[in-house]
């Protein structure tokens, strides 16, 4: 509908709908705002109170080896503390057969700090790789990042991503995917990949607007269709949240690994037990208690899938 129809189509309700003050310059604001909010998406939002930020306190950096070989890395909130939690790690590597790693951006909330974001990207990008623009309204300064170190680490990559995934860590993750090819595994991410200002209103309000956005050294904005994965994965955020909380007490291995079972042999022979045996029957009894099986993370099972598969067939 064009312009003049928009405002023909205005007028006539006025002239002629039942309810002549459901059209009054107040509900036709409230309507406007109400569409506008609507049609930009996650671009703006009304807010009634400014929301806390993410903090490394809320979502923590977590790091942990898998299987002897895969470094597996949970960034969480991209924060001063949390970049330092990697370096540490991704130093303690240097000592050891850490064939791939994987990079989890699952529980890195959205921030408003891209420069941070630039920080954890180039431990993985190469120097001189540029990572990213924050591109603003026609006629505006842009705000470039390329890396500027040699990266920390350099071999097999693979990300983790889902709809929580927002803002800066969208921007890792593309890059991780154009300058080290890495696999990213999971979900589409959130479509929040801008910096936001936030507008107060006079009643209290708050109206968070997008400024700027981030486009990817080849011209395309990850708002707002965020970063697709290569490898969907489906994963309740629910399971995820609980996974994730108690890892930081156990580990993750025991959302990866299935427990081996044991097998039959001589000191079991020599006991008249058989192990195999009574794990079946252990099994039958948890099924008639009708136990719940324990959580498992499956985007990172599948993430140890791939790195197990290309280790196999490298060795072919």
């Amino acid at each position: 509908m064009g312009p003049a129809d928009l405002q023909q189509a205005i007028q006539l309700l006025k002239n002629n709908y039942i309810n002549p003050a459901a059209l009054n310059e107040t509900e036709l604001n409230r309507a406007m705002l109400s569409g506008v909010l609507a049609r930009l998406g996650h671009g703006v939002v009304l807010l009634s109170e400014r929301p806390p930020e993410a903090s490394a306190a809320t979502n923590p950096f977590y790091g942990e080896i898998l299987d002897n070989h895969i470094g597996y890395l949970r960034l969480g909130a991209l924060t001063s503390p949390n970049l330092e939690a990697l370096d540490a790690n991704l130093q303690t590597y240097r000592g050891k057969k850490i064939d791939a790693v994987v990079i989890d951006l699952r529980s890195s909330p959205v921030t408003n700090d891209f420069a941070i974001a630039a920080e954890f990207a180039k431990r993985f990008c190469g120097k001189g790789k540029p990572l990213f623009t924050l591109r603003k309204a026609a006629g505006k300064q842009e705000r470039a990042f390329t890396s500027d170190r040699d990266a920390a680490y350099q071999g097999l990559a693979i990300v983790l991503a889902d709809g929580e995934t927002a803002g800066p860590a969208e921007a890792i993750a593309a890059d991780l995917r154009l300058h080290t090819k890495a696999l990213l595994i999971g979900q589409t991410t959130a479509g929040r990949a801008v910096e936001y200002s936030d507008l107060p209103l006079n009643g209290g309000r708050i109206l968070r607007a997008a400024v700027s956005e981030a486009v990817l050294p080849e011209g395309r904005a990850l708002f707002p269709e965020g970063v697709k994965a290569n490898l969907p994965v489906e994963m309740s955020t629910a399971e995820k949240h609980a996974i994730f909380q108690q890892s930081r007490q156990s580990g993750m291995s025991q959302f990866v690994f299935e427990n081996e079972r044991p097998h039959l042999n001589e000191a079991a022979l020599l006991a008249g037990r058989n192990p195999e045996l009574d794990t079946i029957e252990a099994s039958q009894r948890r099924d008639r208690k009708s136990e719940k099986a324990p959580p498992r993370d499956l985007v990172l099972q599948r993430a140890v899938d791939v790195v197990t598969s290309l280790s196999i067939y490298q060795q072919r």
